[in-house]
């Protein structure tokens, strides 16, 4: 290669440079970024990391970015959070979760797949961006995108929650809703990357987007030591992200940066859209594409283009695919805020849910690290939980009154043990 990085078919083998193309013309199988890593040992080592600012760019030459690549914002570096409360609750020894909910700069990990994305879109020369998206990537497009000096326009389902939609429009983003479900909406995206010549992140642009992903899995294992986990938890939509953690952990083996061990995969999604996890849990060859129904939408892909890719790795780790009801969401949405004070959206109530599961099934072992992926903020989905915590009645400001509220709470009495 005359660079370190080119796009290859992830069936045939075929290579094709770098270009904005997302699909093999001879296979029409997808594309995804393959690199020299024999000239990456030479690059880079783990201990040039030293020194370097902690988030997405401090891994650049193991990213689809030119040599000569300044980082254009902050992206990634989240807390990699050990569990107080829920590891002791669960019998769980060591219990992690990867805090995307606090991403810069739009609050998800969808900023990681924008900020090599909009790399590759400056490199082919695209003045307007955009994407379909279920809410969190539409965000991070509008938010990069007027940073770095894009134009803007992203087509999202007619019933998306309506704080990411604000999310998007407060960047000056241009917003184009879709009667329709997500995969309506990518369908179109596909004709319109074409006919205009736009750079759509997850479309024209998909296998550098998807690169961004790398990221979590580098900074989990950095944050646990430079180790692996025994098991990762991630949510699924489209199937990209898990594989990506998974091409992540390969890559630190390959550069040895990590000592190889076998990482168990679990997949989790929303049971009012899991064709995945019912994929697997039904031993299915190829999954059967459903019609999204849950509150969890930015999970709601009921055609994921990297489920296939997915379920192989789901399979071939040892893991599982499981998935909740939207009852089950909420709860585990307030259960993660109670105990361990992170506050994630729809998909974090998910992962949380699942591992829950997962433990309950014993396929996860109390003796073992695991990793849950936290990809979104809960400000972003509050209309989900809004109904669990009504407005209480206001009291007036006086002693008496506060101790009249005390009394109606609490079956003692509200001056007992007072001083």
């Amino acid at each position: 290669m005359s660079e370190s990085y080119e796009l290859r078919c992830r069936e045939c083998g075929k290579t094709w440079g770098n270009a904005p193309r997302s699909f093999c013309e001879d296979c029409f199988s997808p594309l995804e970024v393959t690199y020299d890593y024999d000239s990456l040992k030479k690059k880079v080592r783990r201990e040039d990391l030293t020194g370097r600012t902690f988030n997405m760019w401090r891994y650049a030459e193991l990213l689809p970015v030119p040599e000569d690549f300044a980082a254009p914002n902050a992206v990634g570096g989240t807390p990699l959070v050990r569990s107080q409360k829920l590891r002791t609750q669960w019998g769980i020894r060591e219990l992690y979760f990867k805090n995307d909910a606090v991403c810069f700069p739009s609050l998800s990990f969808k900023d990681r797949v924008v900020g090599t994305a909009l790399v590759a879109a400056r490199r082919f020369g695209f003045l307007t961006v955009g994407c379909s998206s279920t809410g969190n990537l539409a965000n991070a497009v509008a938010a990069q995108s007027a940073q770095q000096g894009f134009e803007a326009c992203v087509f999202i389902p007619a019933d998306l929650e309506p704080a990411k939609v604000l999310n998007t429009a407060v960047y000056g983003a241009r917003i184009v809703r879709i009667s329709g479900n997500y995969d309506h909406v990518n369908r179109l995206c596909a004709q319109i990357a074409d006919r205009f010549k736009w750079g759509l992140v997850n479309v024209n642009l998909r296998p550098y987007y998807s690169e961004g992903s790398k990221t979590h899995g580098y900074e989990i294992a950095e944050q646990l030591g430079w180790r692996l986990p025994d098991n990762v938890v991630v949510p699924m939509a489209g199937g990209s992200l898990i594989t990506k953690i998974a091409k992540a952990f390969k890559e630190l083996v390959t550069l040895g940066w990590v000592e190889a061990k076998p990482v168990k995969f679990f997949g989790a999604q929303a049971t009012g859209c899991s064709p995945i996890s019912d994929g697997v849990k039904r031993n299915l060859a190829r999954f059967e594409p459903q019609k999204p129904n849950t509150i969890a939408r930015s999970l709601a892909i009921g055609n994921p283009a990297d489920g296939p890719f997915a379920m192989k790795l789901i399979r071939e780790s040892g893991g599982w695919a499981e998935d909740v009801s939207d009852p089950e969401i909420v709860d585990a949405i307030k259960l993660l805020a109670e105990t361990e004070g992170i506050f994630t959206e729809t998909a974090g109530g998910v992962t949380t849910g699942v591992t829950q599961k997962l433990i309950l099934q014993g396929r996860i072992a109390a003796d073992e690290t695991t990793v849950v992926c936290i990809t979104g903020n809960g400000l972003k989905t509050t209309d989900a939980i809004a109904s669990e915590f009504p407005v209480t009645e206001a009291i007036a400001p006086r002693l008496d009154a506060f101790e009249a509220y005390l009394d109606s709470q609490f079956s003692a009495p509200a001056t007992a043990g007072a001083k």
